[in-house]
Formats: C-alpha cells, sequence, structure tokens
C-alpha cells in the first residue's frame, strides 16, 4: 500500500472518529502531496523516498515548533505539535538505534573496502541511499567520521 493511500484510508478513519488533531494532521500531509504531485516540474508519480522525506521534514517542523513554544512558555501550543509529530511518525519507517546504525554502516565500509579519511565520500553516498529515511543524516556522518577516524 502506498503512503498516499495509507494517507487517505487514516484520514477517513480520523474522520469517522471525529479525531481533530489527526484529521488536521493527515490534511495537511494530503495537501503536501498534492502540491508535489502538481508543481510544474513535477514527475507523474511522487517515489517513496520523496514521501518519506516530506513526512521527516513535516515532522522536524513540528518538534522545532514545539521547542519554540516551549521556551516562549505556551504548552498548550507545544503540546498540540507534538501531537500532531506523534500522527505523522505512524507513517515513517522505524529509525535506527546508534548500534544498529554502527552496525549497518560497518558493513557499508567493509563492502567498499574503505580505511581512511579519503573514503568519507562513498561511503556517506552508499550510505545516504541505504540508510534515507532510517535514521537522521547528521547522525550518519558522525558515525561514519568516527569509524573511519576523521577529525
Amino acid at each position: 500500500m502506498s503512503l498516499k493511500s495509507q494517507i487517505m484510508a487514516s484520514l477517513k478513519d480520523a474522520m469517522k472518529a471525529k479525531d481533530k488533531i489527526s484529521l488536521d494532521t493527515l490534511r495537511a500531509v494530503k495537501s503536501e502531496l498534492l502540491k508535489m504531485e502538481t508543481a510544474a516540474n513535477a514527475v507523474i508519480e511522487v517515489s517513496h523516498g520523496e514521501e518519506i522525506k516530506l513526512l521527516q521534514k513535516m515532522q522536524k517542523q513540528r518538534k522545532d515548533s514545539a521547542s519554540i513554544y516551549t521556551k516562549q512558555g505556551r504548552p498548550e501550543l507545544a503540546s498540540l505539535e507534538l501531537e500532531q509529530s506523534a500522527v505523522l511518525n505512524q507513517f515513517l519507517p522505524q529509525q535506527l538505534s546508534r548500534e544498529e546504525l554502527t552496525v549497518a554502516i560497518l558493513l557499508i565500509i567493509e563492502k567498499l573496502a574503505a580505511t581512511g579519511p579519503g573514503d568519507m565520500g562513498k561511503v556517506m553516498g552508499l550510505c545516504s541511499k541505504e540508510l534515507a529515511g532510517k535514521a537522521p543524516g547528521r547522525l550518519i556522518s558522525e558515525v561514519v567520521k568516527s569509524e573511519l577516524n576523521v577529525k
């Protein structure tokens, strides 16, 4: 089942349950997906990877907003943003722990026969493709640097 069809099914369920938070969040996702599909230079169908990137971006926006609201003493708005983030989290792939990420990166390093800092570019390229959506890029980079002894 594609992400768009999952969103539509969940949207219908949220309407039936009268779950306002889920409904608002899923409508926002649907709107963003529609914008991606109808953009002037858009391809006919949005890839699964692009859909995941969109959800990650939307979730990051929610978390950043919650952080700002908390700093400004607006806990009710922060709570709303975090609840919307939780709705988005249902559609994202399970995130790898640091240990699982390290194991995956070590396998990639072994596969590429990378030995040092000079190989960082090709290791990061393959890690970015294989681990897309499963871990934040910043964390992937951090682990690759530590495993390749990059200073």
